[in-house]
This record gives C-alpha cells, structure tokens and sequence, in this order.
C-alpha cells in the first residue's frame, strides 16, 4: 500500500496560518522558518525538504526591504535545506552558493560572528561539492573553511572545529596529485584530520570522533609514504577507533563503508609488520570476510554501485590469489 505525503497539507496549513495570523512581517516569517526548519531536521522523505525551500521562499517574500538581516539569515537557512536536496545535477547546490554569498554580504556587516562562520563553513561544503563538476575551485572552498576556523576555534567551539579540520583535510586530498605540493597537501590533510581528534572525544562527540578516525584512516592507507607498512598499521588503528561508534546495528551504511576501508587496509599488509616479505594470508582472508559482510549490508540497504565495488574487490582477490582458500570463509 502507498503512504500519501501529508507534507502538501502540513505546507497549505503553515500557509493559511501565517496569512490569517494578527502579527507583523517579521513575526509570521520567523514562523514559517521554524516551521521550515522543523521539516528540515526530521526529514522523512525528499519531498520535506522540498517543502522546506517552498517555506523559506514564502518567508522571504514577505516584506523584507527593512529587514536585510532576517532576510540574510532565512537565505543562510534556506541553503543548508537546498544544500540536501537529493538531485541528479547541482542546480539545487548551485543555488545554495548564491544563497549563502548573498546572505554573507549582509551578515558580514550585520551578522554575529558565529553566524558568519556557520555561513561560511557551509559555502566551503557546497563549493567543495561542486568542484568535481568544474561548477567551482577547490581553493576557494578551502579558503571558506580557513575563514571560519578564525571564529570557530578548537576551545570555545569543538564541534565546529573538528568538522571544519575534517572538511579541510578533505579539499586537500581532493586536489589531483599532479604538481611538486601534493605531498605537502596530503600532510596537512593528515595534520588537520588529527587536529580535529585533538578536541573531540568519543564519549562526547562520537559521531564527529568516528568521522575524524574513519577519514584519517583512508588518509594514512593512502597518502604516499616511505612509511607505507607503516602508515597502513596507524590506518588500522583508526578504524577500528571509528568501529566503537559505526556498529551495524545503529549505523550499518557507516559501519559498511568503514570495514570495506579496513579490507582495503589488510589486502595490502603483512601479517607481520617486522617481517614484511612473509606474505598476508592471515589478512587476506580478514579482508575476504569484511568485503563479504560490506557487501551484504550495501545490497541490503540498496546502495547497489557500492555493493558492486566491494564485489569487484572480492573478485579482484581472487584473481590475484587463487591458491588461497579464500572462498572458506563464507564471503560469497
């Protein structure tokens, strides 16, 4: 049976209240971006946060002339709901950067500090989401996040901080590896990542903790390095740091994507760190069982392209060892 939406209804509501309600332009858009806001948080399907935009334009169709910071503040808002939008093209992201650089022209001379670094770390994530498609730099998203870290600091706001070193460490390591500054880019993506470790904690932020550990882990596998054993062990490290928190139970698309990392890890290390030419077959088959169990939960969840990686993967260790009894452990 199909569930009708009942967002159309809910937005008709929220409309009808807002024209028959006795208060002033300010008051009946501050209530339809709590109301927007409220959809926005709790999604249960695309179409809130469709229905979310609809409230925030609303919002600002109102009588905005005398009120640039309102206005600015419903934009800055109005983009983290577009910056979600499920889409097969970046209009929606493309939109959220107008919003968020109109919004910053305002809230830079109006806005609190921490208003105007919210803005900003969330105009690097769309510029960075972007970049991909030649739709913006990398540079300048990086530049965003930097601008940001000026009010969010490590020591009044910790959060903030450890998702901005996260997101840095992320633009570093996007930038194609093609020039005499990739190695010093892919240090500073590992400094950032364990910057962002040096404030969180995994009793107090969790899931920005095991963000930060899965992140690093990928980091360390992949960075290039003399020290790749090594680095490889410290990635191991990491992950199973992230695993305290990315359980299959309440996590399983991050717990899936974590372990598939940690298979990736042990194919390409030694049983034996002091002994390296000994061969793996200890971690080939630990890797056979975590690609297994990746792509089981990836099919599951229907995320079909990952399954199919993990599975090439799976096939690609077996082509490579064929003599290893790989097949023992129940992957396929």
């Amino acid at each position: 049976m199909t569930v009708r939406s009942r967002t159309p209804e809910q937005v008709d509501a929220a409309m009808r209240m807002v024209e028959e309600a006795q208060g002033t332009p300010v008051e009946k858009a501050e209530m339809l971006m709590e109301i927007a806001m409220s959809l926005q948080q709790k999604p249960k399907e695309a179409s809130d946060i469709e229905a979310a935009v609809t409230l925030y334009e609303t919002a600002l169709s109102l009588n905005m002339k005398d009120l640039p910071l309102l206005a600015a503040r419903i934009r800055a808002r109005m983009a983290t709901a577009l910056m979600i939008i499920p889409s097969e093209d970046t209009l929606p992201l493309e939109r959220a950067r107008d919003e968020l650089e109109t919004a910053l022209g305002t809230l830079t001379a109006e806005g609190s500090d921490e208003e105007i670094a919210e803005a900003e770390m969330n105009l690097g994530l769309v510029l960075q989401n972007l970049a991909p498609f030649h739709k913006a730099r990398i540079q300048d998203s990086i530049s965003a996040y930097q601008r940001a870290l000026r009010t969010f600091d490590k020591k009044a706001h910790p959060k903030e901080f450890a998702i901005l070193q996260n997101n840095l460490a992320t633009a570093f390591l996007s930038i194609p590896f093609t020039d005499e500054k990739a190695k010093m880019r892919e240090a500073l993506a590992v400094q950032a990542f364990e910057e962002g470790l040096s404030v969180v904690t995994l009793i107090d932020h969790p899931s920005e903790y095991a963000m930060l550990q899965n992140n690093l882990g990928n980091a360390l596998q992949y960075v290039s390095s003399s020290h790749r054993v090594e680095n490889g062990f410290r990635a191991l490290e990491a992950y199973d740091e992230a695993l305290k928190v990315r359980e299959r139970r309440n996590a399983p698309g991050e717990y899936a994507n974590t372990i598939a990392n940690k298979a990736n890890c042990l194919a390409n290390l030694p049983d034996d760190p002091e002994e390296p030419d000994a061969g793996n077959p200890r971690n080939l088959s630990a890797a056979w069982t975590l690609y297994g169990e990746a792509r089981d939960i990836f099919r599951q969840l229907g995320d079909l392209q990952k399954a199919e990686a993990v599975g090439e993967a799976l096939r690609e260790l077996e082509q490579e060892f064929p003599s290893m009894p790989l097949k023992a452990n129940g992957a396929h």
